[in-house]
């Protein structure tokens, strides 16, 4: 299991945490102490405590001060990482949340939405570099998980990113992965539907999640899969789970607690699973210098002993 909370600090700060991606990621309302107090309960590896979409702008500032007391005064041992997810950067509330959220504790990281361009991830960890140096903290304390297909242009400016965000190294640095997301996407686009009625994702939808990968491989940083919202809908929840894994994605956004197991479950490598890896690391042990080996009957190259390297340092975190 990842480290969590203070222990993932405590473990060896951000190189540690790239190297341990975190699997589940449970949203919380930053103006409910009762869900909190839910939450801190689960099994989940992170908690989003939430400034943004489900908390009444009129309570925003309610919202503001609790999530700063849990983060002052987060329970001492084992527990879930704490991050916040803040207003977009080009809100009117952004630059408040950031001074009143991070003012007497630092989370460990912010999740940025609605990013429509690679300078608003820049000049967000350019703030984060600030507030590390104002509570004397060591560079990029504070991760950042950047929503990355919520706008129309910053989906579309996407497949720059890489190479823009490339240029800042502290900001690849800081920078812990993407997720993405179709209902801000959908509103934006006057989409009437998301899925289609064998419960698929739409062309526009498969383009967004796919782009997310992508990007996130090219920078070689973590990506999340966006949220079921049918959290009644276990079966759904696993097929989902199932596809997100095949395709790359390492960890999976929750609204429910009762998703956090399956999430969990479906991103921990299988006994299977690490056998195998286990085999294919000892068939390249067994021909040094080689570009290949052979394992079953069967050809290995090196992307082979890649995947099953991922899969040994997974299921070491």
């Amino acid at each position: 299991m990842p480290p969590r909370g203070a222990d993932a600090q405590e473990a060896g700060g951000v190189n540690r945490a790239r190297a341990a991606p975190l699997r589940s990621w449970l949203f919380v309302p930053g103006d409910s102490e009762r869900k909190q107090a839910k939450a801190l309960l689960t099994r989940a590896d992170a908690l989003i405590l939430d400034l943004e979409d489900s908390v009444d702008p009129a309570q925003l500032p309610a919202a503001r001060a609790r999530v700063a007391v849990l983060l002052t005064k987060r329970p001492a041992g084992p527990g879930p990482q704490l991050w916040v997810r803040v207003n977009a950067p080009s809100s009117s509330a952004f630059n408040e949340d950031l001074l009143s959220v991070c003012r007497f504790a630092m989370p460990d990281g912010l999740v940025l939405p609605k990013v429509s361009a690679a300078a608003e991830i820049v000049a967000t960890v350019g703030r984060l570099a600030a507030l590390d140096s104002t509570h004397g903290l060591p560079a990029g304390r504070t991760r950042l998980l950047a929503l990355v297909t919520e706008t129309p242009q910053g989906l579309l400016a996407l497949p720059n990113y890489p190479e823009l965000l490339a240029r800042s190294p502290a900001t690849v640095e800081r920078l812990a992965g993407f997720t993405w997301g179709a209902e801000d996407l959908s509103a934006a686009l006057g989409a009437t539907a998301k899925r289609t009625e064998q419960g698929v994702f739409t062309p526009p939808f498969q383009h967004a999640r796919t782009s997310c990968l992508l990007a996130a491989a090219a920078l070689a940083v973590q990506a999340v899969d966006g949220v079921y919202t049918d959290f009644r809908d276990a079966a759904g929840l696993e097929r989902e789970l199932k596809e997100a894994r095949r395709d790359g994605f390492s960890g999976k956004l929750a609204i429910h607690p009762d998703q956090v197991a399956a999430i969990n479950a479906a991103f921990t490598p299988t006994e299977a699973e690490r056998a195998h890896a286990r085999r294919v690391i000892a068939a390249f042990a067994a021909a040094p210098g080689a570009g290949v080996a052979s394992l079953d009957g069967q050809m290995l190259d090196r992307p082979h002993l890649l995947q099953a390297q991922r899969v040994l340092a997974a299921a070491e975190a």
